[in-house]
């Protein structure tokens, strides 16, 4: 049976919109648009059929891209070609002589500027249509044969048509300045305006290579083998974040070995349960596609070092089992938040990056790439995306990032799927990373240390992408190693891996999203109540959502006083929290009073209203009594709130003057804070200015290890070892020696 024949062409549909597809394999010549009138006069005649197409994509060992804007002013000829062709009256001269030498010139001209030089040089057949017509009208001026004027005048009448009509082209417009001495042929203006993004074949995500016109350059930096740069675009409050990744650097022969590569690869389709180990599956293909790459290189006798060997497979992997494009965004440490909307392959990535805010990228992913980011979903999360299921919550672990990741699908998003990933920090944040960012100062810090050391229940509240889960993750870290850590997440967001390594007798319990109805994960509350009865241990709530906001706060009435409970949940203030648990999760208002601490996170703008900057606005305690309405009846009492003219967390009054039911109650159960309200502020003072001093040793010895955590954590040790060391030895805490001798380890351990 006879192998189908391959279409030269096809029509692909993304979303609403047709792209028209050419499969210029067998020409023997580049598929180039601008360079070559051959290849002009054969788009022109697909576009004559497909008028309605919106992109051109020209296939030929890469992928010849013309973007809207291009496509369509091809469109504007083959319009014109198709009309002018189905005109008679526009090739049918008047003559009294049909056999004339002159009428026959002057139709054959007519004909080669319609059937021939139109398709393949537009602007030469504008430039050959107003040539021919200034010297008819100069001949008209002289000819006084009745017969003849005749004949020379209706050919002018239809080369003045012809260029009329050209001349309102955007083609002829954007040149009509430079066609002053025009060689028909020439390619040279074409090259100026057709401009293709080159791709390769296996990259159904289209990345723009082109500079944004009307740009300045704000900033530039490499991640590995991939290049990134910033633009500022005139009259566009979003910055261009254009990225330009190793796939579209590679030689001739790197990209003909890693398209047959990829074509071997593709066939090894892995099993759903492999998906269960990522980390794995990806170490096995990467080893099984450098190996088919080297096996490669040595038939064709192609010499290739071992590192361009190795990216290679790296490209392999992230397009078979990877993520693509996507991939590249989140190994930037830069990039906060990634989002792809529907109707994926009509609109760019658009991120918020970490120094220029939100940005509109270079990047736009194909139906393909989204239909195969949905499937792997499924398998990586084991929870179900479809109609009955149109949202799916889950992560993303890959070499050099994690990341959350949320996904609809119809019928809650009409125009398909869409896609928000937001990325973690590679190592986990610290409280001295967030002054360092301003997002805190070393009071506030210090005040969250001291609370989470003393095992208080606290809340951090905030919107979206407000910091909540980041700083409560770096609160961790002030927890002392010797606890033990349950930690209850429907998505993975903190960092239990990092704090394993680090030392941390830590638990990870992954529970149902309330937003699924798989029926395989537990249930959320189930899980807190389960983490009741796994012995003493503090207990962390990724994000409270649901049903399971009443077990949290029967965990936080048994551990109270005993050990740390701790979660998010959203709310733009303390009395916001209160309603959102009390009114709208159905937590009695006697449980909430178990909660002792509120710390309200958000973003903050800047007068233009283009930036954001993460800020803690208070830390709040909850006081005990009062009965319906903690508002009303004082029994929310700020303990730090953020000033905005100086763009400080400050301490209130309350705070300075001791007036805190929460401090108190610590002090009550340690020997030397129970009556001396001084010995406790100096402690918290104390660790201010340990604080202070780490961020201030990073910054002047340049040394960014001293606010990570592993560092950060030796430091908490320490401070508690030296506390002890000078108990012992003064019977007291001096809080100048307990610095002084931290201070010298913090001189050892910088040297």
């Amino acid at each position: 049976m006879a192998a189908p024949v391959q279409k030269e062409y096809e029509i692909v549909r993304e979303g609403q919109e047709e792209v028209l597809k050419i499969d210029a394999s067998k020409w023997p010549y580049s598929p180039s648009v601008e360079e070559n009138p051959v290849v002009m006069s054969k788009v022109i005649e697909k576009l004559v059929e497909f008028p309605s197409s919106v992109r051109l994509i020209l296939i030929q060992k890469r992928n010849y891209e013309y973007d809207y804007e291009q496509t369509q002013a091809l469109i504007e000829i083959a319009n014109i070609y198709k009309h002018m062709t189905k005109q008679k009256r526009i090739l049918a001269l008047k003559t009294t002589d049909v056999s004339s030498e002159s009428f026959r010139n002057k139709a054959l001209s007519l004909q080669y500027l319609i059937f021939t030089l139109l398709k393949a040089d537009p602007l030469g057949t504008y430039v050959e249509a107003r040539r021919l017509a200034r010297e008819t009208r100069i001949y008209l001026a002289k000819e006084k044969d009745q017969n003849q004027l005749v004949e020379e005048q209706d050919f002018l009448t239809k080369l003045e048509y012809i260029a009329r009509v050209l001349g309102k082209t955007n083609l002829i417009k954007l040149f009509e300045d430079q066609l002053g001495g025009y060689v028909v042929g020439s390619r040279e203006l074409y090259k100026q305006f057709f401009k293709p993004n080159i791709t390769p074949i296996f990259l159904f995500t289209k990345i723009s290579t082109k500079i944004p016109e009307q740009s300045k350059q704000l900033d530039s930096y490499s991640l590995r083998n991939t290049d990134v740069f910033i633009y500022k675009i005139k009259e566009d409050v979003k910055n261009y974040y254009r990225l330009i990744p190793p796939e579209l650097k590679l030689t001739e022969d790197q990209y003909e070995i890693l398209n047959v590569a990829r074509k071997v690869l593709s066939e090894h389709k892995p099993k759903d349960e492999e998906f269960l180990d990522p980390q794995r599956l990806r170490r096995t293909f990467y080893n099984i596609g450098r190996d088919l790459l080297i096996d490669l290189l040595n038939n064709k006798n192609i010499e290739m070092p071992l590192e361009a060997i190795n990216e290679l497979a790296k490209i392999l992997v992230r397009y078979t089992i990877g993520f693509g494009a996507i991939e590249l965004l989140l190994q930037d440490q830069k990039i906060q938040d990634i989002v792809v909307n529907s109707p994926i392959g009509q609109t760019p990535i658009f991120i918020v990056h970490e120094d220029f805010s939100d940005c509109v990228t270079n990047i736009i992913p194909s139906s393909e790439d989204a239909e195969s980011w949905a499937t792997k979903f499924r398998l990586l999360s084991g929870r179900p995306l479809d109609q009955a299921n149109p949202i799916l919550d889950t992560e993303l672990s890959i070499p050099g990032a994690r990341s959350r990741v949320a996904v609809i699908s119809e019928p809650l998003s009409r125009l398909g799927l869409a896609y928000s990933f937001r990325r973690h920090r590679d190592n986990p944040w610290t409280l001295p990373l967030f002054m360092k960012n301003k997002m805190i100062n070393s009071l506030g810090s210090a005040l969250i240390s001291f609370l989470f050391d003393n095992s208080r229940s606290v809340l951090f509240a905030g919107s979206r992408s407000s910091g909540k889960t980041s700083i409560l993750g770096a609160s961790l870290f002030e927890i002392m190693k010797k606890y033990r850590i349950l930690v209850i997440e429907d998505t993975e967001e903190i960092n239990t891996e990092a704090m394993r390594k680090i030392g941390y007798n830590i638990q990870s319990m992954k529970v149902r999203s309330a937003l699924s109805h798989s029926s395989t994960e537990v249930p959320a509350d189930e899980g807190i109540r389960t983490a009741l009865r796994l012995g003493d241990s503090a207990i962390i709530v990724g994000e409270i959502r649901s049903t399971e906001c009443l077990s949290l706060y029967e965990a936080m009435r048994i551990g109270a006083a005993a050990n740390v409970v701790a979660g998010t949940i959203h709310g733009d203030s303390p009395y916001g929290v209160f309603d959102r648990v009390v009114n709208d999760l159905k937590v009695p208002r006697t449980s909430f009073k178990a909660t002792d601490i509120i710390i309200i996170s958000n973003p903050v703008k800047s007068p233009d209203g283009l930036h954001k900057f993460r800020r803690v606005l208070s830390i709040t305690e909850v006081r005990k009594h009062w009965e319906k309405d903690p508002l009303k009846e004082k029994g929310f009492v700020d303990l730090m709130k953020y000033n905005p003219k100086t763009d400080q967390l400050e301490p209130t009054d309350d705070l300075i003057n001791g007036d805190s039911e929460v401090l108190k109650s610590i002090a009550s159960n340690t020997k030397e804070w129970s009556s001396d309200w001084n010995a406790l502020w100096e402690n918290i003072l104390l660790r201010a200015k340990i604080n202070q001093a780490l961020v201030d040793t990073s910054l002047s010895l340049n040394l960014p290890k001293v606010l990570e955590a592993e560092f950060i954590v030796r430091s908490n040790d320490a401070f508690h070892k030296i506390i002890e060391q000078v108990k012992e030895e003064t019977e007291s805490l001096d809080n100048e020696k307990i610095y002084s001798l931290w201070a010298d380890w913090l001189k050892r351990e910088t040297k």
